[in-house]
């Protein structure tokens, strides 16, 4: 009876020690150890399950293929759009990454051949959200321009945390608010104001404070020229060459977009004419060209953010 009660009381140990080992994986994803932990991201088109440290990565998002690469994350990444990168990202157009289309006109074919464990997009494509899920775990990771650094911030520290790479990304991004500090300092002292502009198949359009290039103002502290630019946040207003005359401001800001898109390099042309000659910005040699792969292609990761906020500062030095 006591041999049998023994077998009883052992045999229930065994069943609550094999319950619990069960239970815990079930938390830790799909049981498979550490590398299968799920974490839940929030984003402005849902949420979505995530596995930590997915091994095949698709990013339609150039900002965030900036960002991957800097947390030396360039071996998870398994698919890119590959036309239009800036130089700097030039890396993604081996044969080791497959192209998937372009930023507006996604390849969906060639993104479920790579079976991907995460697909990351932004702005170009949030119209697509449901076609990406069908493939695989999407998120959204565009930027808002209204709150430019809380959005960028929460990106970095939202796939630092996928990967398990805080304290690279803590560090980063210490060194850019750094960065803003001290030109926000030298924007208080300096009473110039800039107008930003981008030119595209010879036309020009301006952005003010709150667009996708507002952070010159917004976070910057730099002044605006124009009181007011009724410009749609992205797209910006279409202005002319009497307006930039007439606004006369102290820095002209230029984006290429002709360049961007490799159609050439047209801006200068554009710009530089005898109105725009008559400005103080010209006179005092404050037409600054920006580079449009940091500003019009991959804005937002934490090398083009970084490089942004430096040539920015060229306008009031």
């Amino acid at each position: 009876m006591k041999q049998k009660l023994s077998l009883l009381v052992i045999i229930s140990i065994i069943m609550v020690f094999t319950a619990a080992c069960g239970s815990q994986e079930k938390t830790s994803g799909s049981g498979k150890g550490k590398d299968s932990e799920e974490i839940v991201v929030n984003h402005q088109l849902g949420e979505t399950k995530v596995m930590k440290n997915p091994k095949k990565v698709v990013t339609m998002d150039l900002g965030m293929l900036d960002t991957l690469d800097k947390l030396g994350m360039e071996d998870s990444i398994a698919g890119v759009p590959q036309q239009n990168l800036p130089d700097y990202l030039e890396k993604y157009k081996g044969e080791k990454y497959k192209n998937i289309g372009s930023l507006k006109e996604p390849d969906f074919e060639a993104i479920n051949e790579i079976k991907p464990d995460l697909i990351i997009i932004s702005g170009r494509q949030q119209d697509l959200y449901d076609k990406f899920e069908e493939i695989a775990p999407t998120i959204f990771m565009g930027i808002d321009n209204k709150k430019f650094m809380e959005s960028f911030e929460g990106n970095v520290n939202t796939l630092a945390k996928i990967f398990g790479k805080e304290e690279q990304a803590e560090k980063e991004l210490a060194d850019i608010e750094s960065s803003i500090d001290d030109i926000k300092k030298k924007a208080e002292g300096n009473n110039a104001k800039a107008l930003i502009t981008l030119t595209a198949g010879g036309k020009v359009t301006a952005f003010g404070p709150n667009s996708r290039f507002g952070l010159i103002h917004d976070v910057l502290g730099i002044q605006s020229a124009a009181d007011k630019i009724d410009a749609d946040p992205t797209h910006g207003q279409n202005i002319s060459m009497e307006f930039i005359a007439e606004t006369n401001p102290d820095i002209l800001y230029v984006i290429d977009r002709d360049a961007a898109v490799g159609e050439g390099n047209n801006a200068k042309k554009v710009i530089e004419n005898q109105l725009v000659k008559k400005t103080k910005a010209y006179t005092n040699d404050k037409i600054v060209y920006l580079d449009p792969g940091y500003w019009y292609l991959s804005g937002g990761g934490l090398v083009s953010v970084a490089e942004m906020v430096e040539e920015a500062q060229k306008g009031i030095e």
